[in-house]
């Protein structure tokens, strides 16, 4: 039996979501065991996400491709079939699913949203450690293979693999269909994740309970950090608990957690190299 060498990738999404998420991501990768975030490139405070990356060289940064529920990079006109009335994706994943498979023109729609996506982040200037989606929309095959065929153009080399230990029988064959479309594309990814059964609750204690019983293999941790403030940060925010994240990642006790289980740490093209 051959056992594969463990390593951690902890990340936080929606990097540049608000003003809000930046300060959190900067933060808990200062002071505390955040090794990696994920860039919304057309999201209200990218700007400032980018600024804050530039100056944290050791934060490995990958591109968040936003294709529900958010807003797009390129202009309406050029993409009227996948926004809503508001001129943002909308929520309702099933139904543009069935759109991204059956309808042509909306494919190529798609196909057009996602390469500006890639081109944005190219124009930050910042090293592409990974892609992944938001609500993990590339479970589905139109959106994996536009992001596998558009993404080798500007050296997407890791994917977010959203396969939790405890996932559901029915969801296996589907995970393991991804898997392999990334392997025969030679792009690399984790071997499970922890915090898509606990989105939005990754505070301390769930935290040291996966550290406590951690697999074989490369795993991501991820979470969706901030810091205090007024109000949600959206709609599909609401019951979200960023500040109980984000004291998770400076938590003395998870860092000697990790210390303990001796894993690797890094990013995507430190962990997975």
């Amino acid at each position: 039996m051959v056992v594969k060498a463990r390593g951690l990738i902890i990340t936080a999404d929606d990097f540049g979501l608000h003003p809000r998420v930046n300060l959190a991501v900067e933060r808990a990768h200062r002071d505390g065991v955040l090794t990696a975030a994920s860039l919304m490139v057309g999201a209200p405070a990218a700007a400032d996400a980018v600024a804050r990356a530039r100056a944290l060289p050791r934060l490995r940064v990958g591109l968040h491709l936003v294709l529900t529920d958010g807003d797009a990079v390129m202009p309406r006109e050029g993409i009227k079939a996948l926004l809503d009335e508001h001129g943002r994706f909308g929520g309702n994943m099933v139904r543009d699913g069935v759109r991204f498979f059956f309808l042509p023109h909306v494919r190529r729609q798609l196909a057009r949203e996602i390469r500006a996506q890639f081109e944005a982040y190219a124009k930050t200037g910042l090293v592409l450690d990974h892609v992944n989606t938001h609500k993990h929309f590339h479970l589905h095959p139109t959106v994996l293979e536009l992001i596998v065929e558009i993404g080798r153009e500007y050296g997407m080399r890791a994917m977010r693999l959203p396969f939790e230990t405890n996932a559901p029988l029915w969801l296996r064959p589907w995970i393991a269909w991804v898997r392999g479309r990334l392997d025969r594309a030679g792009i690399v990814h984790n071997d499970y994740v922890v915090g898509m059964a606990d989105s939005g609750r990754m505070h301390e204690g769930v935290w040291l309970a996966a550290l406590a019983d951690l697999p074989d293999g490369v795993g991501e941790i991820y979470c969706h950090p901030a810091v205090g403030g007024d109000g949600f940060l959206s709609v599909g925010m609401r019951g979200y608990r960023h500040e109980e994240e984000l004291g998770a990642l400076l938590s003395a006790d998870v860092a000697d957690a990790i210390r303990k289980v001796g894993v690797r740490v890094g990013g995507f093209g430190d962990v997975l190299n």
